[in-house]
């Protein structure tokens, strides 16, 4: 059988792609959850103070971004099953030390628990290990989406579970969708014939160097870190400020709903224009623009309800759209034997801000107002926007790996520059004892007739499931 870069996923491959999907959104739907209603809690509870609320929200980041990278390691030594199964307990375990809790700092530990439940980059390359390469940009998108879909869901639905069941219901709830994410890795997920290194999903130790002096690479990071700083900073205070114009906690989804949903329509054609119509970097500035001018108009009517409203819409339209980009960003420009180390990178700078939000808006608001957030968020895309200024415009290449296993070293070589000469391919890393060769394409131009008559003739598939 050759390989086929136009082949469908195989039953196994969907299963797998859409099982991880599920757990990865699971588990991301219970961080989310918490994100507008824990200030509302939190501030009854015994030994609150404005920068407690604020780390309770967003410490779960810390322990994420400082674990993340170690626990996606330890997958290729111990397996990825084990780790995602050993870091599910612990998430659920933080669930119910957070649902029990009487004070701010049992809510405090929780969270940390929590975010300690570092899974993403384990469970990033068990995907890698189910899917042919051919297929995994279609299966990383699917988990994108996933996690796109809940933090839409849990911030729409966790007021309307906290009217019923309180913050601790939402916890429980946690808890159990944790158990159950465990029961669909051992039963529902495939298993792999083999783990191996998947260098555009898993962080190589010797690239980390190389990746932390890439400047185009740390001006993502930072747009990143940014990004959830503000957007974890101004859920410190929103939820708060919505209440006191007097909008019953419980019905703060009939805003979060359709201000997200329609935020989403409008930013759906940026996408398409920023990818198909290759203007991704007016696009990106454009939206970063968008989240100041945001920020800025939150400062400005954050005592009116309407103006709540419509400034948290235009964040949201510029918070997606980044969303989307961002990422796209990061695979167009590393290597293409890389981008697992700079994906890992650009995920701990994410939660690394979320967590710095969550504590600069609680100590913000604590010490000077809620004026003062919303100016320290403004500032701080004012930065971002600045640096972003100097950005390279992308490379419009897309990611393929091709499988070389059965290739002699001299053969792979006469390969290389061989795929060179195809219309399209940009640009070609062999990892000979590894297998795998990377390659960065444009797909507009393309020639994937050419490049299929050559894989048929000398190139066999990646082993993928059983």
């Amino acid at each position: 059988m050759q390989q086929s870069i136009t082949s469908p996923m195989t039953p196994l491959e969907k299963r797998a792609t859409w099982s991880l999907a599920s757990i990865y959104a699971l588990r991301m739907l219970g961080l989310f959850m918490i994100l507008p209603v824990l200030s509302l809690f939190a501030e009854k509870l015994s030994g609150s103070t404005p920068l407690l609320i604020g780390l309770s929200i967003s410490i779960y980041g810390l322990s994420q971004a400082l674990l993340q990278i170690p626990f996606g390691l330890m997958s290729d030594r111990f397996g990825r099953k084990k780790i995602i199964i050993f870091g599910l307990l612990l998430f659920a375990g933080g669930s119910i030390v957070a649902a029990l809790a009487t004070t701010i700092y049992g809510v405090l530990l929780g969270r940390a628990l929590q975010g300690s439940g570092a899974i993403a980059a384990a469970i990033m390359a068990l995907v890698a290990d189910l899917t042919q390469e051919v297929h995994r940009t279609k299966a990383m998108a699917t988990i994108g989406l996933s996690i796109g879909a809940s933090f839409g869901v849990a911030i729409s639905i966790a007021p309307v579970i906290a009217g019923f069941m309180g913050v601790p219901g939402i916890f429980w709830l946690t808890a159990a969708l944790s158990i159950i994410a465990i029961m669909a890795i051992i039963y529902v997920v495939p298993n792999p014939v083999k783990s191996r290194l998947h260098r555009d999903a898993e962080v190589v130790p010797g690239q980390i160097s190389v990746v932390l002096k890439n400047a185009d690479l740390l001006r993502l990071n930072y747009g990143i870190f940014i990004l959830h700083l503000i957007l974890t900073a101004s859920f410190v205070i929103i939820p708060l400020l919505m209440r006191d114009a007097g909008l019953t906690a419980k019905l703060h989804w009939q805003v979060y709903l359709p201000v997200f949903v329609v935020s989403m329509l409008v930013a759906v054609p940026f996408v398409i224009l920023a990818e198909k119509k290759r203007k991704m970097k007016a696009v990106f500035i454009g939206a970063i623009a968008v989240i100041m001018t945001a920020e800025t108009g939150l400062w400005l009517f954050h005592d009116s309800l309407p103006g709540i409203i419509a400034f948290l819409w235009l964040f949201f339209c510029g918070f997606n759209l980044l969303e989307a980009t961002l990422p796209s960003l990061i695979s167009k420009t590393a290597p293409g034997d890389m981008k697992g180390t700079a994906m890992g990178f650009y995920s701990s700078s994410q939660f690394l801000g979320a967590f710095i939000g969550g504590a600069a808006g609680g100590w913000s608001y604590g010490e000077f107002g809620a004026d003062t957030v919303f100016v320290v968020c403004a500032v701080c895309a004012l930065s971002w926007l600045l640096v972003s200024l100097f950005m390279k415009p992308p490379r419009y290449l897309a990611n393929l790996l091709l499988s070389i296993e059965q290739l002699t070293q001299q053969e792979a070589e006469n390969l290389s520059d061989v795929l060179l000469a195809v219309a399209g391919v940009e640009e070609v890393k062999l990892h000979w004892h590894e297998g795998v060769a990377y390659l960065k394409v444009d797909n507009q131009q393309l020639d994937r007739t050419q490049l299929q008559h050559l894989l048929s003739q000398t190139v066999s598939p990646l082993p993928v499931n059983e």
